[in-house]
């Protein structure tokens, strides 16, 4: 299936999937997430502990199982590593199905974190069938970029949006060698890129969060670019994007003039009002 504005396959995994997917960081109640399914969504990232998301997801799985691309994970701890099979078997049990779409290791800071026997145990699961595709979600892009290029990954979950293009140059050129699919988040950058940032003219418009997921979207590497909504209504602002299409040129640059300044603003994200 080709890939379109609103629709595309995971990478190699051959999983179509709709490039808008949710994710339930915010409990935005069982009621939107519902809505979520019916505008056609069906890439779901579920903690674990977000209960909403995990009860609709094990609602749906008893009849309409092959509707949902169920994107989990086992999170990387400082202290040390998680038992990855129990991880795994939790959320099996949890969400009523036999498989995990994409089963990732969350939260990869620098490449030691990722060992040989994580990579190996993920390959595992795989060779099982208990998931179809294994990955990371990463903060150092190098790292993502050469794992990309050596092919064991069928999945990475990296940022990207306006204020952190990166992973363009990092990330980016090394996914066609073995196509593994690209999940993003934080289009919004925490909803910094949603708010006027120091130096910028106040003569000019900020961003809107609908801009934030067309510069997303607008860029072909990515296969999902997940959303958290804190409710119904700001799923259904976010779904216009696919009413709109990709960015213009003029649109693009301003994009990148604005993302410029956020980024050099130099705050850390806070956790309050976002909309990632």
């Amino acid at each position: 299936m080709p890939q379109t504005f609103s629709e595309s396959v995971l990478g190699k995994t051959g999983i179509p999937v709709h490039r808008l997917g949710l994710s339930g960081t915010y409990w935005p109640g069982k009621k939107t997430i519902y809505h979520a399914l019916d505008a056609g969504i069906n890439v779901f990232f579920c903690y674990g502990f977000d209960g909403q998301m995990v009860r609709v997801l094990r609602d749906v799985s008893q009849t309409r199982r092959e509707d949902l691309v169920i994107v989990t994970g086992a999170y990387n701890l400082i202290w040390g590593y998680p038992n990855l099979r129990r991880t795994l078997e939790k959320r099996l049990r949890q969400l009523g199905t036999d498989y995990i779409d994409a089963f990732l290791f969350l939260g990869v800071m620098k490449p030691k974190q990722m060992p040989d026997k994580v990579v190996e145990e993920l390959c595992r699961f795989r060779e099982e069938g208990k998931v179809r595709g294994i990955g990371l979600s990463c903060h150092d892009r190098k790292f993502a970029g050469k794992l990309a290029a050596e092919g064991k990954l069928d999945t990475f979950m990296i940022r990207y949006n306006a204020a952190h293009r990166g992973a363009e140059r990092e990330i980016f050129p090394h996914l066609a060698a073995h196509d593994p699919g690209l999940i993003s988040y934080t289009a919004t950058r925490w909803g910094y890129l949603l708010r006027r940032p120091r130096g910028w003219p106040k003569s000019e418009p900020i961003p809107t969060a609908e801009m934030c997921y067309r510069f997303v979207l607008s860029n072909n590497h990515v296969d999902v670019c997940l959303t958290a909504p804190r409710n119904e209504k700001q799923l259904r602002e976010n779904l216009k994007v696919f009413e709109q299409g990709p960015l213009s040129e003029d649109e693009m640059n301003y994009m990148h003039r604005f993302g410029d300044v956020v980024h050099h603003t130099g705050k850390m994200y806070s956790f309050e009002d976002r909309r990632s």
